[in-house]
């Protein structure tokens, strides 16, 4: 006797979901290989969403993206985790309509998420490990912490500005600022009323404070360039002019394998040392650096170029030649290209730079 069955199997199906990602909940699309089966809204939960896929498509494939954001790849990890083929997505490079573009919701957003997806428009941006996730995350604290450590010591002089107290002659050279003899100097002040007196050492408080961790901070990256993971990558970088042990742990926490770059074109595209292009017919016109890059890389670079300018002969006759024909600023940006050419070919040979020699 024939029995009815009452259960489906989605086994050989693809099922692709896009969806839009806030703090409080997601926007979701779901689409089959033919149809939009569903949008709506969810809790901010990977979990929730496998229940669903695992309720509605059992047994099928699933293929998921979402855009990078302030969420990082935990959501990322935890899909991969449940069986969910997840990848992340820069946001430049979903295909967008004109309309998408004036009338953008987070359903829409979604929408065109799941097509690309299911039309293989996308592509994925690298995901680093959850090590190398924690320890950029040290890296990139110290340079928080450095931030607001000069915020505070510019807030310290202009505080010392606007009552009209000025340095001693011992402290009139700016390198003779901000040791512990200048400290001592700043602690030692006095006003006519408390409340200023208060207010100075409040202030200067919270800069020895910022001073401390940034030091502590400092000891652990230097730690770190020692273990076995970094030791000799980082020796490999130092050993090219204007690259010292921090912004050598900035490239290879950022990073993270040089093998993901096939040619140097696309390492300095992913930094940021591209110029923006329009052409069209017979002209062309070459701009500025394209907005899209990698700030961080991109700073610690072009400061490692200036030094290198200096101490690399090559590098410091190439920067004179392009400064005959533009402005140093965007001349340090060739220099700032040779700079990570060296620093592909350190990392892809495992052979320490050899300074040229200009005959």
């Amino acid at each position: 006797m024939q029995t009815q069955s009452n259960k489906i199997d989605f086994t050989g199906q693809n099922i692709y979901i896009g969806f839009d990602v806030h703090l409080k909940s997601w926007t979701v699309t779901v689409m089959t290989e033919r149809l939009t089966h569903k949008t709506f809204s969810q809790p901010p939960k990977p979990e929730v969403l496998y229940n669903y896929l695992a309720k509605n498509f059992p047994g099928a494939t699933y293929y998921s993206a979402y855009e990078a954001g302030f969420c990082g790849y935990w959501i990322h990890n935890k899909l991969v985790e449940l069986g969910v083929n997840s990848i992340v997505v820069n946001a430049a490079d979903i295909p967008t309509t004109g309309k998408e573009k004036v009338m953008k919701t987070d359903p829409r957003d979604s929408i065109k998420i799941a097509r690309s997806l299911r039309n293989g428009d996308l592509k994925p941006i690298h995901v680093p490990s959850i090590k190398t996730l924690e320890e950029r995350g040290l890296i990139r604290m110290r340079s928080t912490l450095v931030k607001d450590l000069t915020r505070y010591k510019n807030r310290i002089k202009s505080f010392l500005y606007f009552h009209g107290i000025e340095y001693p002659e011992v402290f009139n050279r700016p390198k003779t600022h901000w040791s512990n003899r200048f400290n001592q100097w700043l602690e030692g002040i006095e006003f006519n009323d408390l409340i200023s007196k208060a207010t100075l050492d409040m202030l200067l408080g919270q800069s020895n404070s910022l001073r401390g961790s940034v030091l502590q901070i400092t000891r652990q990256v230097r730690e770190l360039a020692k273990t076995d993971r970094y030791k000799m990558q980082e020796k490999l970088l130092r050993s090219i002019p204007g690259i010292g042990i921090l912004t050598a742990m900035i490239i290879l926490t950022e990073i993270e394998t040089i093998n993901r770059f096939s040619n140097i074109d696309q390492l300095c595209g992913y930094i940021g040392l591209i110029p923006s292009t329009c052409s069209s017919g017979d002209k062309e016109v070459i701009g500025d650096l394209t907005p899209r890059g990698h700030s961080i890389l991109r700073s610690a670079i072009i400061e490692s170029s200036w030094v290198a300018a200096r101490l690399d002969p090559a590098l410091n006759k190439s920067y004179h030649d392009y400064c005959k024909r533009m402005e140093p600023n965007k001349a340090i940006i060739r220099i700032a290209r040779k700079v990570s050419s060296r620093i592909r070919f350190v990392l892809k040979n495992n052979q320490p730079y050899v300074f040229s020699v200009v005959k």
